[in-house]
């Protein structure tokens, strides 16, 4: 049976919350969610040090359609870093580097989520 658009939604939310309090966690800065402009959108703008992070995040309940991590391609890394260059040109901030990660989410049930950092992937 599929998911509804809600359901989906709402499970890409919490992966987002998730991602958010790991990112800090690990020292980053969250600066934006959910930007969004013409060309698309950035789950999450962070920054670590001088450096700018566009994160793509990929919350699955399971498995069973691959990893979230297998659904970011060379394409979509490609967008993501077009999409900071724009992002960065919007906001008024020092950087010294633009950096894509991913953050996978993995919600499956018993038990907490689990989360999975790539970091540069471009």
């Amino acid at each position: 049976m599929g998911s509804s658009h809600a359901q989906r939604k709402a499970v890409g939310e919490f992966g987002e919350r998730v991602a958010c309090r790991y990112l800090t966690a690990q020292g980053l800065t969250v600066l934006d969610r959910n930007w969004r402009c013409p060309a698309g959108e950035i789950d999450i703008v962070a920054k670590e040090g001088d450096v700018v992070v566009i994160c793509e995040v990929k919350t699955r309940r399971d498995a069973r359609f691959g990893t979230p991590v297998e659904a970011i391609t060379a394409t979509k890394a490609d967008r993501l870093y077009r999409l900071g260059r724009l992002w960065i040109g919007e906001h008024d901030i020092g950087w010294s580097a633009l950096r894509i990660d991913v953050v996978a989410v993995l919600c499956a049930r018993p038990g907490p989520a689990t989360v999975e950092h790539l970091v540069g992937v471009l």
